[in-house]
């Protein structure tokens, strides 16, 4: 893992899922994922988009061209663990493509702009998943 993503995950833990630079005021989470080639626990900080029941990430790598390690951790093992502010539970993933994809894009770009940029740097498509809360 990163320097950068240790320090965010270490803030987020520290402030009750707030942080500040770049992501403040975002809709930030952490999650906690299998690796697919690993096995191992896997831990990231994300930007997500609330969408009823269920929370949107999407697998923008910053406008990589290749997806994040964590989208092909979800791809092998979608049963994952969530942190949102103080609560951590478990949730599963799936792909959303076709129009409902392309909107929830949209929606996630027009609340933080750079997800636009995101997009125009790189040829591929960039995935979208829901992660659903597994019933405790």
């Amino acid at each position: 893992m990163s320097d950068f993503n240790t320090q965010v995950i270490e803030e987020f833990r520290a402030n009750g899922g707030k942080v500040g630079g770049m992501f403040e005021g975002a809709n930030m989470m952490v999650m906690t994922t299998t690796g697919a080639k690993s096995g191992n626990a896997v831990t990231n900080p994300l930007v997500y988009l609330p969408d009823g029941d269920r929370i949107v990430l999407i697998a923008s790598n910053g406008g990589a061209d290749k997806h994040p390690a964590w989208y092909h951790n979800l791809r092998a093992n979608p049963e994952f663990t969530i942190e949102i502010g103080t609560e951590a539970y478990q949730a599963k993933a799936e792909e959303i493509t076709g129009a409902e994809r392309d909107e929830l894009y949209a929606r996630m770009v027009a609340i933080m702009p750079g997800f636009a940029e995101y997009e125009a740097k790189t040829s591929r498509r960039i995935p979208v998943l829901a992660a659903y809360r597994e019933p405790a």
